[in-house]
């Protein structure tokens, strides 16, 4: 018993990073997955009939359920009373049946079928393997944003008292190494294969259930260390405090909860939605072919991968969380007024690379220091909830906002309004940081201090 008292599995350097590599591949393959037809978006148009706002309704999908059905909600309260392993295999199972229903919609011997002849006869707008893979992506991303908020809560758990905001450093890191994958792999092989559109698809989805399987194998690990808690008493099975779905106004009256929720919505509306259309994006303002595109915007999260988890060591060490945000947030404005300006007079490639390298910079910022400041903010006992009320109101604006871009670049002809709308999410969160910094000046939450020394009984174990 001594044994299981001084040392437990996370307490192993060797252990706890390999949880974490198992429950990061999970998330490597659903970033690769979401943007695997994002290089793809002018073959669509060609062989599919999909035009910009079409792909922008279906790249939205990937958050309705989770937004208007509240999935999102439920997925907080599921992982509050389940726990992150019934959470987590739940989540990869949604992703693998979206993946294959995704598959199916834009394959090329579904295109003949009675099914999609019948799919194409009602909203004769919207073309019926957009209607399908517009399906599977709803479910898809019900999966992919569960995921999200369970890997978060694990990675609390296992790395409580440690070095947690490298931790999630490191997950976020090898999360984004699959848009590079998808932005490489996606056209190569849809070059190589007679179906040109379903194979890269196939492919995300194959590598989806090796995701479900690696998860797998971490819930045999957070069993045994959950053993290990229950034996010293601090699991929190059983607790007479547990969550209860009352819980939820203590996070809906919490100010700071609000203003990370914004900040949130706001930053990621500006990069995720942008991913779906940097694509198309570099391939007109560049004259150059889809796949050089996708080279160009593959190397996006290059510096975010190397730079996210060096970003975590200094928060851990040093702190200064609030004051990331603000920088990362002028980082993206920034950046964007160049798309809109900039690039288009002067084309040149390396300009493009420089362009998207230091926006990456901004995806290293400020994940690095949003996501390890909540269990600051909230108890530990909602904070699976918290996570999960954060990432729908995230969500709202991924759902809402490739729909517009879609619109506006339809309408428009071109991409310049798109960048400013994108530049205008950068500068609106920049003022919503600076409101953060001044209410953690003023309750003393701690953003700005280093972790180690900080909240580690606010970090919550299962």
């Amino acid at each position: 018993m001594s044994e299981k008292v001084n040392k437990l599995m996370n307490d192993s350097a060797a252990l706890r990073w390999t949880a974490l590599v198992l429950i990061a591949l999970m998330m490597f393959f659903a970033y690769l997955f979401a943007d695997v037809l994002s290089p793809l978006k002018s073959l669509l148009e060609t062989s599919r009939g999909w035009d910009s706002a079409t792909f922008g309704t279906y790249a939205g999908g990937e958050y309705f359920l989770n937004v208007f059905f509240f999935f999102l909600i439920f997925a907080g309260i599921i992982l509050d009373k389940m726990g992150v392993r019934f959470t987590g295999l739940l989540s990869a199972s949604l992703m693998v049946v979206g993946a294959v229903i995704k598959y199916i919609g834009v394959s090329e011997w579904f295109q003949g079928t009675e099914m999609m002849a019948w799919l194409n006869s009602w909203w004769t707008s919207f073309p019926g393997s957009a209607k399908l893979a517009t399906l599977g992506f709803m479910i898809f991303g019900c999966g992919c944003e569960m995921a999200g908020t369970t890997v978060s809560k694990a990675i609390a758990k296992w790395f409580k008292g440690k070095e947690m905001a490298m931790a999630m450093g490191v997950e976020m890191s090898i999360g984004r190494l699959g848009v590079f994958a998808a932005m490489w792999l996606s056209p190569a092989i849809s070059k190589a294969f007679p179906d040109a559109i379903g194979s890269p698809v196939l492919f995300g989805a194959l590598l989806l259930c090796i995701g479900l399987i690696s998860f797998a194998v971490f819930c045999v690990m957070d069993r045994k260390f959950d053993a290990e808690l229950a034996a010293i008493g601090e699991s929190d099975t059983s607790k007479a405090d547990e969550f209860q779905v009352k819980d939820l106004g203590k996070i809906f009256s919490s100010k700071m909860f609000w203003i990370v929720a914004i900040l949130c919505v706001l930053y990621y509306s500006g990069i995720f939605p942008f991913q779906k259309f940097a694509t198309n994006f570099l391939e007109e303002t560049l004259q150059v072919e889809a796949s050089l595109a996708a080279r160009l915007f593959s190397w996006f999260p290059i510096l975010a991968m190397v730079l996210t988890p060096f970003l975590g060591i200094f928060l851990d060490k040093k702190g200064k969380g609030a004051t990331m945000l603000m920088i990362g947030a002028l980082i993206m404005m920034v950046c964007h007024l160049c798309f809109a300006f900039v690039l288009p007079v002067y084309k040149a490639q390396w300009l493009a690379v420089a362009l998207i390298l230091i926006l990456g910079v901004s995806f290293s910022l400020v994940p690095a220091a949003l996501w390890p400041s909540v269990p600051k903010i909230i108890d530990e006992k909602i904070l699976g909830s918290a996570y999960c009320l954060i990432f729908w109101v995230q969500n709202i604006g991924l759902w809402g906002v490739p729909l517009l871009i879609g619109a506006v670049n339809k309408s428009t002809g071109g991409y310049t309004v798109p960048m400013i709308i994108f530049a205008s999410f950068g500068l609106i969160a920049f003022f919503f940081s600076i409101l953060l910094k001044i209410e953690d000046k003023k309750k003393g939450y701690g953003l700005e201090l280093p972790n180690i020394q900080g909240d580690a009984a606010k970090v919550p174990t299962e």
